[in-house]
């Protein structure tokens, strides 16, 4: 089975069918076996099989033009305008003018194989008329000649592709009238091998000519030709097995006789009829098939495929043999999208034939690679629908588990839909092993038990149990169609039972918490994996009434069974976050009624003991949202109970920071006051709290000791920052201000800019301390930027507060655009070292940009105060360049912005 050579759609000449004088009309059939070519013989003649391109620049746009030669009289002309115009418009009267056409036909042949011919050119837009007395002399080389001519003037209408209303169901109404002409001719012109063979003749002519115009229509007719001789050719052969069973059984009764002779004419003429149709469909796919399978145009390569996948579907006692597969194959190359999907649905189509696998298993092992690539096709609905292709190969067991590899991989794919088919498979062949056959066939093992697809689905997590990320991925993938994933009782049994049907490593148990986190949020229609195109989801009635009887049936299962979790796992860093995360996927009225108050307060406890647990990022934010969501979504006592705990958390912090301070101020370590004030940190971004006690005893650490770590200076800098930003949203939202209460407040801004400027007069101090200086000037930068951007004087003009209005000097400005610079210059290298280290959400590089966007954009300075030095950045530093301009444009247009023409005149020189 070897592919063509010749990838172009150019072909040698080829004979065209020849007229029949009337008393040769019994004989044979003339299609394309010939070697005579009359179109080269003649110099006006063109090679119908060369390209077509010249046709489609130069061909204006299509007009009505008289006929020019052939001319028949009005009653032709009359007869076949009802034709088209039938076809043209409402499809419901096709059958009646296809039943009044077989009668004119029965009377009259010429004459009404002349009206047909006259539609058929008028389908593919070309007004043409052959008389009758002369249909039998006339060939047809000449008049496709003709056809052509009149393309090349311009003198065509281009119906199939027209726009217009009244042509919006040609191409259906079409396809209709030859097939309805096949069926009403089934019992008789349809194996007179005059009407169809002369049809055919020009069909295929037409299907080789330049303009590109016929080669669509024609091939559409000649591919509806083949369907439709499918369906008689099926109905003939169920009559044929009929009749074979009734002459079996007549031959057991009397070996001859009437009925017997009676039932093998029959059986006889009805495999004739069969072997007839048989061979009008091979004189079609050898003269129209064979040559615009490859066309230039890819609509009529897709045509083909997809008819040709319908063909061996439906009749593969001819087509579904290695002559007529490799056409598919073959396709699964071609640089056309919807070629290749064509292709590949039609392939799918032939591989849920059980009956059929055997027959493919050449083309099987010829193709089968290929198939697997196309899974990662560079088109997502291709690559989509071959994953169900490989899913219908891996049922068969046509595909050995080594060739998969490369398919996992798509499990953490971009597109989701590809992800998502992928899982599909997963699900199917690894977790469900629907495709292992002595799997499905044993019995009483268990082997579909939510237990037993859980283990399978850890064995997959296992391969990327190092990154978090890509086992959210997995599992957003599998999700769907795993229903072990909602079985609540399970996972918590198999996480809490000493003795589980499954013995689970901690690797396992790490990955099941994980597994659970995002199994409760994606059945409450929360996202585990960002959205490619960022839009917000909406969701029907329906689908909301789901997430809330989900909801509710997390909520029942987690209300006893959290606390005995979190006990259990309080102290693993990997897997309280996911288990904290769960509360506020809960219904919290739920405790209430199901009279759980106690287990409510239990949860309460152990998320505040997680929170002084540990110290990182992940898990701190994870009890200070949960602990947030009880003490808002809880009602009566259990929200007095919520608030009193968050409370008592706040008092606590406070007192722990002041002990480190303290330990810090007697020399002792600074990793104390490290965790504490980030857990802080992650506090004061939901909620105010009330650090005046504790913002002089930082003031007073931050003079103290220039030495510390530069990440506990950077804490100890966010954390005044936040407490002054939520100090002015207080004074802003109050009626009244007080004196004592603005003064305090202007006292702690000017103190929190004292430190920061310490920083940009000793830019190198702070590059020197550690490895991670540079983190540390990217905290003040974008501390300075957000500073100046909320006292900007605009905010505060004209007001009682403009007191609070600030302004930085031209000399602070020109140190904060230095230090912004030296931590664009910073290597990739150094870069990466902080990318890894914790709180660090975006790289320093693009969050100093953004720091200085958002400062520009909001007009705190004046634009002449931007360092030149910035520019020169912008202009000068090759790739970055591009990611610089996207996050500034992505922060500007947040901000509804226009993007200041100081950054457009940098665009400029890019």
């Amino acid at each position: 089975m070897e592919e063509p050579a010749e990838t172009s759609t150019r072909r040698a000449k080829r004979s065209r069918a020849q007229t029949q004088n009337a008393e040769n009309q019994g004989g044979k059939a003339n299609g394309t076996d010939g070697d005579h070519d009359r179109v080269s013989d003649a110099s006006e003649r063109v090679d119908r099989e060369s390209s077509p391109d010249d046709f489609e620049e130069t061909r204006p746009r299509a007009k009505r033009s008289r006929p020019e030669e052939g001319a028949s009289d009005a009653t032709h002309k009359a007869t076949a305008q009802n034709l088209i115009e039938v076809i043209k418009g409402n499809g419901k009267l096709i059958p009646q003018a296809v039943k009044l056409w077989v009668e004119q036909y029965e009377s009259d042949p010429k004459s009404a194989i002349v009206q047909l011919l006259t539609m058929l050119f008028e389908a593919c837009g070309a007004k043409y008329y052959i008389k009758g007395e002369f249909l039998d002399e006339t060939d047809v080389d000449d008049v496709v000649v003709a056809l052509v001519d009149l393309a090349r003037r311009g003198q065509v209408e281009d119906y199939q592709s027209s726009k217009r209303k009244e042509f919006k169901n040609f191409k259906d109404n079409l396809q209709s009238f030859w097939d309805v002409l096949v069926r009403e001719c089934q019992h008789g012109p349809l194996f007179d091998q005059v009407l169809f063979d002369k049809c055919m003749d020009y069909v295929i002519a037409l299907s080789c000519t330049p303009p590109r115009v016929y080669r669509q229509v024609a091939t559409f007719m000649g591919l509806q030709l083949v369907t439709s001789f499918i369906t008689i050719a099926k109905m003939l052969g169920a009559q044929r097995e009929t009749t074979r069973r009734q002459l079996d059984a007549e031959k057991k009764k009397r070996a001859e006789g009437p009925r017997v002779e009676s039932l093998n004419k029959r059986f006889s003429m009805t495999h004739e009829k069969i072997t007839a149709l048989e061979e009008m469909m091979r004189k079609i796919f050898t003269g129209l098939f064979m040559h615009r399978y490859r066309d230039i145009d890819p609509n009529i390569r897709m045509c083909c495929i997809e008819s040709l996948g319908e063909w061996i579907f439906s009749y593969p006692s001819l087509f579904l043999q290695d002559l007529y597969l490799k056409y598919l194959g073959w396709t699964l190359n071609d640089k056309s999208a919807g070629v290749r999907k064509a292709s590949v649905l039609a392939l799918q189509n032939l591989y849920e034939v059980d009956d059929n696998v055997p027959t493919l298993g050449l083309f099987t092992e010829r193709f089968s690679n290929r198939m697997i690539e196309l899974a990662d096709d560079i088109d997502i609905s291709v690559a989509v629908c071959a994953i169900g292709l490989v899913k219908e190969l891996l049922r068969h067991q046509l595909l050995p588990d080594d060739d998969l590899g490369p398919l996992y991989d798509l499990l953490i794919d971009d597109p989701p839909e590809i992800r998502h088919a992928i899982g599909a498979l997963v699900y199917d062949h690894l977790i469900a092993q629907k495709f292992n056959s002595s799997q499905s066939s044993s019995k009483g093992d268990g082997s579909g038990s939510s237990e037993v697809h859980l283990g399978r689905m850890l064995q997959i997590l296992r391969e990327f149990s190092t990154d978090q990320i890509l086992s959210i991925y997995v599992i957003d993938d599998v999700w769907e169609y795993m229903k072990a994933m909602k079985d609540w009782k399970c996972i918590i049994s198999m996480l809490l039972d000493g003795n589980p049907l499954i013995e689970l490593t901690d690797e396992d148990s790490t990955n099941l918490v994980r597994l659970l986190g995002a199994s409760v949020k994606k059945a409450v229609g929360e996202r585990i994996v960002p959205a490619t195109d960022n839009r917000k989801q909406y969701y029907t009635k329906a689908q909301k009434e789901v997430f809330e009887n989900n909801r509710k049936d997390i909520t029942i299962a987690m209300m006893k069974n959290l606390p005995l979790l979190l006990r259990k796992f309080i102290s693993d860093k990997a897997k309280v976050s996911s288990l904290v995360d769960i509360i506020v996927h809960m219904n919290l009225e739920l405790y209430s009624l199901k009279r759980q108050e106690q287990n409510f307060k239990n949860v309460l406890q152990l998320m505040k003991e997680a929170y002084f647990k540990h110290g990182e990022k992940e898990a701190i934010r994870s009890c200070v949202k949960a602990i947030n969501f009880c003490s808002t979504e809880s009602q009566g006592e259990l929200q007095d109970y919520a608030r009193t705990k968050l409370k008592e958390l706040e008092d606590e912090i406070i007192a722990k920071l002041k002990s480190a301070l303290k330990e810090v101020a007697d020399g002792g370590d600074e990793y104390s006051l490290l965790v504490n004030l980030k857990r802080l940190y992650e506090l004061q971004l939901s909620r105010a709290v009330p650090i005046e006690s504790l913002y002089e005893d930082f003031v007073l650490t931050l003079q103290s000791f220039r030495t510390m770590d530069d990440e506990v200076v950077s804490f100890l800098l966010l954390n005044m920052y936040m407490h002054l930003a939520w100090s002015l949203q207080l004074i802003i939202s109050n009626e009244t201000v007080t004196e004592p209460s603005l003064s305090s407040l202007l006292l702690k801004r000017n103190t929190l800019f004292e430190q920061l400027e310490y920083f940009l007069n000793s830019p190198s101090e702070v590059e020197g301390v550690s490895n991670h200086g540079n983190l540390l000037a990217c905290r003040v930068c974008t501390i300075l930027a957000e500073l100046w951007f909320l006292f900007r004087k605009t905010n505060f003009s004209s007001t009682k507060l403009e007191r609070l209005g600030y302004c930085p000097d031209v000399s602070v400005l020109q140190k904060f655009w230095k230090l912004c610079q030296q931590q664009l210059n910073i290597s990739d290298e150094t870069e990466d070292e902080d990318a890894n280290k914790e709180y660090v959400e975006e790289t320093n590089r693009d969050a100093v940009m953004i720091a200085a966007a958002k400062l520009v954009a909001s007009e705190t300075v004046s634009k002449e105060y931007l360092g030149p030095e910035i520019i020169s950045h912008f202009v000068m530093h090759g790739t970055s360049v591009a990611e610089i301009v996207k996050h500034l444009i992505t922060v500007l247009k947040k901000k509804d912005c226009d993007l200041p023409n100081i950054f457009l005149e940098a665009l400029k020189k890019l």
